[in-house]
């Protein structure tokens, strides 16, 4: 229950980019999305999978239920990633990072997976402490 209980916190402040976000949220919301991503690429026949000389390539096309998909949920996303980083006491306008390749999401990474900060922080109460 713990998934369906942090993706329907998600939902709940979709456009919330004020306060902080467990890890489970952020990760169960995560999976959810990349499994339900999964399941609409199958579904609309758009992916295609090749293996050879070594090698494992990947593509996916979405389809018009796959582009809606992902716009209904970039504003959720982006804001729950914006509350993970404050949790760790750090701006939302550190997800420009992403932007240096490869490095930026290893960083990413690595934050969305550290504990947040202990106690209140500038963004607010500890959400470990919250229900």
């Amino acid at each position: 229950m713990a998934m369906l209980d942090s993706v329907k916190r998600v939902y709940n402040s979709f456009a919330k980019f004020s306060g902080r976000a467990k890890r489970p949220d952020y990760w169960w919301f995560f999976l959810f999305q990349v499994i339900v991503t999964v399941v609409i690429a199958v579904v609309e026949g758009g992916g295609t999978m090749s293996a050879g000389h070594g090698m494992f390539s990947g593509a996916y096309n979405a389809g018009p239920v796959g582009m809606i998909w992902s716009l209904v949920n970039f504003i959720p996303g982006l804001a729950v990633s914006v509350r993970r980083l404050h949790d760790l006491d750090k701006s939302g306008w550190w997800l420009l990072i992403a932007l240096i390749p490869l490095i930026g999401a290893i960083v990413l990474i690595v934050w969305f997976a550290s504990r947040g900060t202990v106690g209140s922080n500038r963004f607010g109460e500890d959400p470990v402490g919250a229900n």
